[in-house]
């Protein structure tokens, strides 16, 4: 199965960071060591640093890759000579050594990626994070089996984030893909939604909808059995907040 890698780097002949890469069937995107490159990427499997040559840069973008919200996994090239000053600060997920081949390369790309988990669809068609299973045959949502009163935007807007889980999406990106490049209102409608969406999840869910600071919202990808809860961005205010009933004529 291929997997799709975004790789940071300022290198320019981005295949001798990790030269057995393409002898597999994977892509791999070239991208500037930003955390900004990542937001208009569009969706990916793992993100590849480069930390072969500055190993305190690459240090701090992976812990900044970890605050962000990133929630895809993250793997580190660094050298030999390197590995010593690698440790868990790092918040990476996975190391690989340039002169690893082809087979190792693939086998820890693969078993990072299924560490992580991925959104699992079930048998029926329906879509299932945890204990959230979205049907979109039906449009019906259930939480624990509990069914979830939402409106149709609102169900469109929770089943849009689920199937991207982990990205980070602008109020703009929402507004396009949610409401369609046709909707006049502006980008606090997306607010509106995501605060009657949390409500609806109730007090111990309405974090699987996750806020991240001066960029946009995320839907966080549950714990797995057995695992810690990584604690996530705080749910911050709208920039604008506006009551519910001015958007009654947009929903």
């Amino acid at each position: 199965m291929s997997i799709d890698v975004l790789l940071l780097t300022t290198d320019s002949d981005p295949e001798a960071v990790l030269p057995a890469l393409s002898l597999l069937p994977h892509e791999v995107r070239p991208l500037r060591p930003e955390v900004s490159a990542l937001l208009e990427a569009g969706p990916h499997d793992i993100v590849l640093v480069d930390a072969r040559t500055d190993l305190v840069g690459a240090r701090s973008l992976c812990r900044l890759l970890d605050s962000s919200g990133v929630d895809v996994p993250v793997v580190a090239v660094v050298t030999e000579g390197g590995l010593v000053a690698v440790n868990s600060d790092w918040s990476v997920d996975e190391i690989l050594l340039p002169t690893s081949g082809p087979a190792e390369v693939d086998a820890r790309l693969r078993l990072v990626r299924s560490r992580r988990g991925t959104t699992q669809p079930g048998g029926d068609g329906s879509l299932q994070l945890g204990e959230l299973v979205i049907d979109e045959a039906t449009y019906t949502a259930r939480l624990r089996g509990r069914p979830l009163d939402l409106t149709y935007k609102e169900f469109e807007l929770l089943k849009y984030l689920a199937q991207h889980a982990g990205r980070v999406f602008t109020r703009a990106q929402l507004l396009q893909e949610v409401w369609g490049y046709d909707f006049f209102g502006g980008t606090r409608t997306v607010d509106v939604h995501v605060r009657r969406l949390r409500a609806k999840l109730g007090p111990e869910h309405e974090s699987l909808i996750g806020t991240v600071r001066n960029v946009g919202y995320k839907f966080v990808r549950p714990p797995r059995p057995g695992s810690a809860r990584r604690v996530d961005h705080q749910v911050d205010a709208p920039e604008n907040t506006i009551d519910d009933s001015e958007l009654i004529f947009r929903a």
